[in-house]
């Protein structure tokens, strides 16, 4: 190593987590317990990660198992979220198998008497010249891994790897499509209690006088609690629990509420609310030439997470320690905001992870979670089980913060970009648990002595950016100044969305490019290549084009439009194209996307994300959109709350460009950006009208052509 070679240093997770035994065990069966800190929620991570490690300790990916986190015994990796999981938990993971496999040659070369270097492993069998073998198994009780990683561990370079950079299927599918219980909805723990929380309609009420009469005349009630302004029932089956819940609903007093925003002037509400500003970058040309400026505003409405199951949790206390079961992203950061609310040190609490039907960020798993602990305390030993309603869900779940951008664009006298200036005005982004020193969880405003609402903030720009995620264009434009406004007043409760900002910054940036270049009349997929030095980039670009074929032959009632981004300009590159029908209503007919992961470790596993989050995005642009009145969300149903069906879904075509060289980073998120952008400017491109707010529905498309006339 120079003298200039900077010393080597570990992944980020194994860093913080080093103890090798943390990470991998060899189980006396023949199988490897892999144990990482992220977890599985829907995105296939489980897969990659037994790839990783089945590579790295050339065993056949059968003899992997895959062991749910636990703050019991799994490494804290924080929360699963941002499309990090392969790039931290993958990374460490690689590295850590690497050590684990060098130090079993190592034994295996003292016990054989053969140099490690002639040694080679086949799964998990370790042979050399002689035929000399033994196997990870044999030696597993003569080589210790409580050892901390050390940093400098070259791992397999990707030529020699047989199993990352292929398709394999899912570990996770089979129990789901065998209906075997892999969901925490579905699991049923021995001498299992039922439990539901009363919550109000009006937005911000407080419950003030409670007749629990009706309700304790319910067959099959365990227990009523009720701790202030925290009230729920325990029963011995979901209907005498739900039955209790109806009757305690009817003997509840309120307090006065909340008012909520102008839902039909959201920007406005936005703009005027104090806020927090933030200049996010600048960048400063030596001349300016501006002949004129073009100000465009793009908004997006409150979105919810809208799971096709509501939230789950378990818990169950033992004195005075409490085992709880949830689905929520990060079991350390829960386990931190519950040991403030419950007054116990960490070390009484367990919190276990079990996979949940859909989740897309920061929803409810964590404030069911809570529920589930405080109601358990009056069970007597017994778990209790709290199920949302979809009422509860679509009510008091965090929504993806409302977002108002204003990008001013100045030109020069060939209408080229010389200037540029993005502000954001929204709401935080983030309002996770176990990052503050109040907790996050909805019961904790609600029992006595309450903690206050956390008023969300938004993660820094080093990790991501929160309203401000991809505000900074990857382009080479002269100069920018890029201001975030971050809102100090919270009516609507938000918290992590799928992408956090960027979904609004990318559909903002690129419906303005493809309107500068209408004015130049440029082909938009020439503009962009023009303003792009970032090859990755220009490359997902010309690969969606050749295989979507652009641009097709104009056809009436048809449109095509382009969508790029680096999402949060460290990650996956992706590009998309949207073919639209633009008829009584706007149909998506086709989504093709180009995607740049670096390494992707399973190609399957990268176009589901593409395909998911694309589709995703459809419904996103075409439908969703969080309705409320002045004193209540009033979209609590899947009517008032529509979602795009299966026959409105999109063909989608995914390309994949394997980077095998470079490393991995994450898909989940990637595509959301691109998709809206595409199918917004395929709007432009069949209708000839821009729709700067979203969602676009029949109404914004004929009031834009009002406007336009």
């Amino acid at each position: 190593m120079s003298a200039l070679s900077p010393a080597p240093k570990l992944p980020v997770s194994l860093a913080a987590n080093p103890r090798l035994s943390s990470w991998v065990k060899f189980t006396g069966e023949g199988r490897v317990a892999i144990s990482p800190g992220k977890v599985e929620i829907g995105q296939g991570i489980v897969t990659a990660l037994a790839q990783i490690a089945a590579d790295e300790l050339d065993v056949e990916i059968g003899r992997i198992e895959m062991i749910r986190a636990s703050t019991a015994a799994s490494p804290n990796e924080g929360v699963t979220s941002g499309s990090l999981s392969i790039q931290q938990s993958g990374r460490a993971l690689r590295h850590a198998c690497a050590e684990v496999r060098q130090r079993f040659l190592a034994a295996a070369s003292e016990r054989l008497g053969v140099d490690a270097s002639l040694l080679g492993v086949e799964d998990g069998t370790i042979s050399g010249p002689g035929n000399v073998r033994t196997s990870y198994w044999e030696l597993a009780g003569d080589v210790s891994l409580d050892h901390d990683a050390i940093a400098g561990i070259v791992a397999k370079s990707s030529a020699t790897r047989s199993i990352a950079g292929h398709s394999v299927q899912r570990v996770d599918i089979p129990d789901k499509v065998f209906a075997r219980p892999r969901f925490i909805h579905d699991q049923a723990l021995p001498g299992l209690m039922h439990g539901r929380v009363l919550r109000p309609d009006i937005s911000g009420a407080r419950l003030i006088a409670l007749d629990e009469g009706a309700a304790r005349a319910v067959s099959g009630l365990i227990a009523i609690v009720r701790d202030d302004g925290f009230a729920g029932a325990v029963a011995d089956s979901e209907a005498a629990a739900e039955a209790a819940l109806k009757a305690l609903r009817k003997g509840a007093t309120w307090s006065a509420g909340e008012a909520l925003p102008d839902e039909n002037d959201l920007a406005g509400f936005l703009r005027s609310q104090p806020v927090e500003t933030t200049v996010i970058d600048t960048k400063v040309a030596a001349t300016t030439r501006t002949t004129r400026t073009l100000r465009r505003q793009y908004t997006r409405p409150y979105i919810a997470h809208a799971s096709i199951a509501p939230s789950c949790a378990m818990a169950r206390w033992d004195g005075d320690r409490v085992h709880v079961w949830t689905h929520s992203q990060g079991v350390y950061l829960l386990r931190a905001d519950l040991a403030i609310v419950l007054k116990l040190p960490v070390e009484n609490i367990v919190v276990e992870h079990m996979e949940g039907a859909g989740c897309y960020g920061h929803n409810a798993a964590d404030d069911v979670a809570l529920d589930a602990v405080l109601l358990a305390k009056a069970a007597g030993g017994r778990p209790v089980r709290v199920q949302w309603s979809r009422h509860d869900e679509m009510s008091h779940a965090p929504f993806g913060a409302a977002m108002a951008i204003e990008i001013e664009a100045d030109l020069d006298t060939e209408n080229e970009i010389v200037g540029w200036r993005h502000a954001i005005w929204s709401n935080g982004h983030a309002a996770r648990p176990g990052r503050a020193a109040q907790p996050a969880l909805l019961a904790a405003s609600e029992i006595a002595n309450p903690y206050p609402r956390i008023i969300s903030t938004n993660p820094p720009a080093a990790n991501g950016g929160g309203g401000d995620r991809n505000s900074v264009p990857l382009y080479d434009f002269p100069a920018w100044t890029i201001t975030s406004h971050r809102l100090l007043t919270m009516p609507v409760r938000t918290s992590a969305l799928r992408t956090l900002g960027a979904q609004g910054n990318v559909f903002a940036i690129e419906s303005l490019l493809d309107e500068i270049a209408a004015l130049r009349g440029e082909d938009p997929i020439a503009f962009r290549l023009r303003h792009l030095r970032d090859e990755r980039a220009r490359e997902v670009i010309r690969a969606v084009a050749r295989r979507a074929g652009w641009k097709p032959e104009r056809r009436s009632g048809i449109g095509y439009g382009i969508g790029f981004a680096r999402y949060k300009n460290t990650g996956a590159y992706c590009a998309a194209i949207a073919e639209i029908e633009g008829t009584d209503e706007v149909r998506v007919r086709r989504l093709t996307l180009a995607v740049d992961v670096g390494e992707a470790i399973n190609p399957d596993g990268v176009i589901n994300q593409i395909e998911g989050g694309a589709i995703q995005a459809t419904s996103w642009v075409l439908k969703e959109r969080v309705r409320f009145d002045r004193t209540r969300i009033t979209s609590t149903s899947w009517t008032d709350y529509p979602i795009l069906t299966f026959s409105e879904a999109p063909a989608v075509d995914v390309e994949i460009i394997q980077r095998l060289e470079i490393d991995p980073v994450g898909a989940g998120e990637a595509a959301h950006g691109p998709a809206t952008a595409a199918i917004a400017n395929a709007v432009f491109d069949c209708l000839g009208v821009r729709v700067r707010d979203l969602p676009i529905t029949r109404d914004k498309i004929i009031a834009a052509m009002e406007l336009a006339s």
